[in-house]
């Protein structure tokens, strides 16, 4: 995987983030979601490297980045301070500004990136998620059931690190594993098995549950919007649209907005990739097209 990529480590003011980049073109940060690494868009960033540089990396606490201490607040798992490093990553590449794609947990990091540094993203597309405030106002049993995970993992330590450590597998493999390539699967469990990985997965949602839902609630609140481009893709199998109107809970949070399902579950980039780069394509040409870059 990733043959024609180069591997780096970029030293940020708080972590060392790992990553991959290859390609020619407009910049584009893909970010992967939970329990996974940049190894999720092994099917996609090669394609998007034909005519992007694509930077595939990995977020604080996951992979091969690096896993700070935490705090009481848990702030440094917070997307901000996700954001944040990827922002630095870029910048240290030599980009100021970029668009960024980002799935489930790095779908999150994307938005908060587009709301707290928005003279730097071109373009913004999250895959299989809304907001974080909007899931945790809008909780109800159907919710509560089919992400039950969200509810357990920000339980406070160390019991959710405690159980996931005596068997892995049995909790990150419970939805199946024909999804996934089984080199990116060997991947995902080298590190989904590492205890400080696990500690920090759960601090992210933690985070979520605290800082992450309060950053969002003041956003609303003051009325900051994202103000690029916002692509929202979904898989039809996984029920975020059986729960939401997704498209218009974008529109509360940004003027422009587009999407659509995709025919596959939570895993767009690894269960469809090819439908999954038909609709990315465009989206991005647009955006930079539009913005001259």
């Amino acid at each position: 995987m990733f043959e024609t990529f180069t591997h780096r480590r970029i030293e940020t003011s708080e972590a060392v983030i790992n990553l991959r980049a290859g390609g020619n073109g407009p910049p584009v940060l893909l970010l992967h979601g939970h329990p996974q690494t940049h190894v999720m868009w092994h099917k996609v960033a090669p394609k998007l490297a034909d005519r992007y540089t694509v930077v595939c990396a990995d977020l604080r606490g996951y992979g091969d980045s690096s896993k700070p201490p935490t705090t009481e607040d848990h702030a440094p798992y917070s997307k901000r301070a996700m954001a944040r490093d990827q922002v630095e990553l870029m910048q240290a590449l030599g980009f100021e500004r970029f668009a960024v794609v980002g799935h489930d947990r790095g779908g999150r990091c994307a938005y908060r990136m587009a709301l707290d540094y928005p003279e730097r993203i071109v373009a913004l597309s999250v895959l299989d998620i809304i907001p974080t405030a909007e899931h945790f106002q809008r909780t109800d049993m159907a919710f509560a059931m089919g992400y039950w995970h969200w509810f357990f993992l920000a339980q406070p330590h160390p019991l959710p690190e405690r159980l996931i450590a005596s068997d892995p597998d049995a909790f990150y493999l419970r939805r199946g594993r024909s999804m996934f390539d089984e080199e990116a699967l060997a991947e995902y469990r080298r590190c989904y098995t590492d205890t400080d990985t696990i500690h920090a997965m759960c601090e992210d949602y933690r985070a979520g549950a605290t800082i992450d839902m309060r950053l969002d609630e003041e956003d609303r609140k003051a009325g900051r919007r994202i103000m690029c481009p916002v692509q929202a893709l979904w898989g039809r199998r996984n029920g975020l649209d059986q729960w939401y109107d997704v498209p218009a809970v974008w529109r509360d949070w940004a003027d422009d907005v587009e999407g659509h399902a995709i025919d596959c579950g939570h895993y767009l980039a690894e269960e469809a990739p090819e439908d999954t780069l038909a609709a990315l394509a465009p989206f991005l040409d647009g955006a930079f097209a539009r913005m001259q870059i």
